[in-house]
């Protein structure tokens, strides 16, 4: 049986006064995916947020292997890497600028960027300063800093946003890759995405 790296033991988060979830537990090996699923409000984004310590919990702990991950913040965050709604690129940079600048505040080589361009086929752009980009260029562009990324814990809200079908493709190609090498990555989405791997999770029953 593959060991558990991930595990939220109990999980309550509140935002603005409500209790979004309560008690939620789950844990997550490596080589799986888990798409949070729910409508509009279930607590998706702030499971994401609480589980990248951007948002406090009320109650329970989130432990990487077996170690409870609020004891070394810093360490926490050096394993995982985040894509937000928002897709966190410097504007006035080119395309591979951004993916080699968040490399080095990571503190990690550049030896993925390359291979996260093409996966992505936006070697062509690479040049491009990204505020000239449209929207669907700039998700892509964000998910190839999470693909470049050393970090075995993936955390992507909403990743399929902007996305056309053919680059659709391309982030299912880049989860079964990261996957396959034993990579673990937690997706909230409202359509599916079709990976090995991938269970899901539905908040707001």
């Amino acid at each position: 049986m593959t060991p558990v790296l991930l595990e939220a033991a109990g999980l309550s988060c509140r935002r603005a006064g409500r209790l979004v979830f309560d008690g939620l537990s789950f844990g997550l090996a490596g080589g799986e995916l888990l798409a949070l699923t729910g409508r509009n409000g279930s607590g998706k984004t702030t499971l994401l947020r609480a589980l990248a310590l951007l948002a406090p919990t009320a109650a329970g702990r989130i432990l990487w292997q077996g170690e409870d991950v609020g004891h070394d913040r810093e360490s926490w965050r050096r394993r995982i890497a985040w894509l937000g709604h928002l897709d966190g690129l410097k504007g006035d940079l080119g395309v591979r600028e951004n993916l080699a600048v968040a490399a080095r505040l990571r503190d990690e080589p550049s030896d993925r960027i390359d291979g996260a361009l093409a996966a992505f086929e936006l070697g062509p752009l690479a040049r491009r300063e990204v505020r000239t980009l449209s929207a669907g260029q700039r998700r892509r562009v964000a998910l190839a800093r999470v693909a470049s990324s050393h970090a075995p814990l993936w955390l992507l809200d909403e990743p399929l946003n902007a996305l056309d079908a053919p680059s659709q493709g391309a982030l299912g190609g880049v989860l079964a890759r990261h996957l396959a090498a034993g990579g673990l990555a937690i997706a909230a989405t409202h359509a599916p995405i079709e990976v090995a791997g991938a269970r899901a999770l539905e908040l707001g029953r």
